[in-house]
């Protein structure tokens, strides 16, 4: 079998080609799933997804080569017998997290140059196509083809990313280890999700059945709208709200305008909460936290303003229709409305 990077690796990344390849080579069957003595890995991704769907973060911790890959696979075997497309998505994005953070630390180590190559070869070049080195030029930074570089950091609002703030060299561009693998998260999940939908098992074994029922229970239901909604939202809103519904996870300024818009219209702390639950990424405790910062409640007291269309359109949040016209903030598009409609202007509370 040639397996050219280390167990330790396929540990930490079991999505990668090698490691479906070491299953193929021990000639492992799904019905061995239900012998006892796997028992404790079906228990083992169980309580990893049930760790993802009640606390909204993924599991760090590392066994064995083989344990990791077979806990991997069995994760993989309960999400699609749940058939959830929400958790389907939750899932995927809590592995790409897990690999991101294993990568960021194998590319910030000190370790020999070949090995990070071989690293960067095997994620990069083979699952998605694309080429990065590490820079010759600056230390510990990495170097990305521009065209390489656009296609995915359109995905991302933060100023940061734009080009033009970027450290750009002969058609390349440079980033930290971080900057690097953040860059591909969203592509990895993408790529993990397309394989879970083509999936197509011979069967389930009972055992996965079983965990599958017993997590499907757990599953918390959210609401898509919320009670005594205007009678219309701005478009801005509305495209974040229907994301959030369909599962998307938001960039942290879509997010922000969404709680600060639904504070300025007057719903309460656990409304807007729960509007966040259909997050891939959701955490209770840190949602309710940055709500409460925004309402001013928490750190400096001061809550915070609703961002303004201006802010809004360079952030590329804005989905302005002809009833935008005029406005300048998104709290204004409810009361045009009403103008419009010849009803009575009352302050939205």
């Amino acid at each position: 079998m040639n397996i050219r990077l280390g167990t330790a690796d396929l540990a930490k990344y079991p999505f990668l080609n090698e490691a479906a390849e070491y299953m193929h080579q021990t000639y492992f069957n799904l019905d061995d799933l239900n012998l006892p003595e796997l028992g404790h890995i079906v228990e083992r991704a169980s309580n990893r997804l049930r760790s993802e769907i009640e606390h909204g973060r993924p599991d760090y911790t590392l066994e064995r080569h083989e344990v990791e890959i077979l806990t991997f696979l069995v994760g993989i075997l309960i999400i699609k017998a749940i058939n959830s497309d929400n958790l389907t998505k939750k899932h995927c994005l809590f592995e790409a997290l897990r690999a991101e953070k294993f990568l960021v630390r194998d590319l910030k180590a000190q370790g020999e140059l070949s090995t990070k190559r071989l690293l960067l070869f095997k994620i990069f070049k083979e699952l998605l196509k694309m080429d990065v080195l590490p820079s010759l030029k600056y230390q510990l930074m990495f170097e990305v083809k521009v065209a390489d570089y656009l296609k995915r950091s359109h995905l991302f609002h933060e100023q940061e990313w734009k080009l033009i703030n970027r450290l750009v060299h002969d058609g390349r561009v440079f980033l930290d280890p971080d900057e690097t693998v953040r860059l591909i998260r969203a592509e990895v999940a993408n790529l993990l999700l397309e394989r879970i939908r083509q999936m197509n098992p011979s069967h389930i074994p009972s055992t996965i059945r079983e965990q599958a029922h017993i997590l499907k229970a757990s599953i918390p239901v959210a609401s898509s709208k919320l009670d005594n909604s205007p009678l219309a939202f701005p478009p801005c809103i509305s495209h974040a709200l229907d994301e959030m519904t369909a599962g998307e996870n938001l960039p942290h300024s879509a997010r922000v305008m969404l709680a600060t818009y639904m504070l300025a219209i007057g719903k309460n702390i656990e409304e807007i909460v729960s509007l966040f639950k259909n997050a891939p990424d959701y955490d209770e405790r840190v949602s309710r936290y940055q709500v409460e910062h925004l309402a001013g409640e928490r750190g400096s007291h001061v809550r915070y303003l609703v961002p303004s269309c201006a802010k809004l359109r360079n952030d590329g949040l804005c989905f302005a229709t002809s009833q935008c016209d005029g406005l300048i903030n998104p709290v204004q598009f409810g009361r045009a409305v009403k103008f419009n409609r010849g009803e009575t202007n009352v302050s939205q509370r």
